[in-house]
C-alpha cells in the first residue's frame, strides 16, 4: 500500500482475525493491536459464559479500539475487531476516519473446525451462529476489501496485502466498464 492506513482487520469468530493480523502488520511494515486486548475484563466473561456481547457492551470496546486507530492516523497500523455491523464500522470511522476494513470470510463449516481447534480462547463455537446474524458485509460505500480464509495464514495475508495494494491504485481512464446501451 502506498499511503499508511489504519487497517481493520474484520470478520466473525473463527475467521483467523489474530494470526493473519499479525502477519498483515509485519508484511506492511506497520504495528499490530489485537482487538481482544481492548475488551474490558466484563466482556471477556460474558463471551466466556457463551453470551453474546450487546451494543452496550461493544460500544467502550470500538471507542477504545478507535483511539488506538486514531493515534496511528497517517503512521499505519492493523488491527482487528470483529466489526460485524456497520454501525460498528461507522463508529470506528468516526475516530478514524481514513481506516480500511479487511473482511475476513470464508465457510460456515470451515471457520467453526478452526474455531474448535482453537486452545484457550474465551468464544466458544456456540457463538457463531449468532455472530453470522449479526454480521453485515462490507457495503460497496465503505473503504475495504472481503479475503476468503481458505489457504494457510501466509496465503491468506498475502492475498490481503494485494487487495488492499488495490484500494490505493488509481483506476487508469477506460479501464472502468462502458455501461451497456440503453
Amino acid at each position: 500500500m502506498s499511503t499508511p492506513h489504519v487497517v481493520v482487520v474484520m470478520g466473525v469468530a473463527g475467521t483467523g482475525k489474530t494470526t493473519v493480523g499479525p502477519l498483515l502488520a509485519a508484511a506492511l511494515g506497520v504495528p499490530y493491536a489485537e482487538g481482544d486486548d481492548f475488551h474490558p475484563p466484563a466482556n471477556i466473561a460474558k463471551m466466556s459464559a457463551g453470551t453474546p456481547l450487546d451494543d452496550d457492551d461493544r460500544w467502550p470496546w470500538l471507542d477504545a479500539i478507535g483511539r488506538w486507530a486514531h493515534g496511528r492516523a497517517g503512521l499505519g497500523g492493523v488491527v482487528s475487531s470483529s466489526a460485524l455491523k456497520r454501525a460498528y464500522r461507522d463508529r470506528l470511522r468516526a475516530a478514524a476516519p481514513d481506516a480500511v476494513f479487511l473482511h475476513l470470510t470464508g465457510e460456515r463449516a470451515l471457520i467453526e473446525r478452526r474455531m474448535a481447534d482453537r486452545k484457550g480462547h474465551f468464544m466458544p463455537t456456540a457463538l457463531l451462529d449468532s455472530q453470522f446474524a449479526t454480521l453485515q458485509p462490507l457495503g460497496d460505500d465503505e473503504a475495504g476489501v472481503t479475503v476468503d480464509v481458505a489457504g494457510t495464514p501466509e496465503e491468506i495475508a498475502e492475498r490481503g496485502v494485494a487487495a488492499l495494494g488495490e484500494l490505493d491504485r488509481p483506476h487508469e481512464p477506460g479501464s472502468e466498464p462502458e455501461p451497456e446501451p440503453a
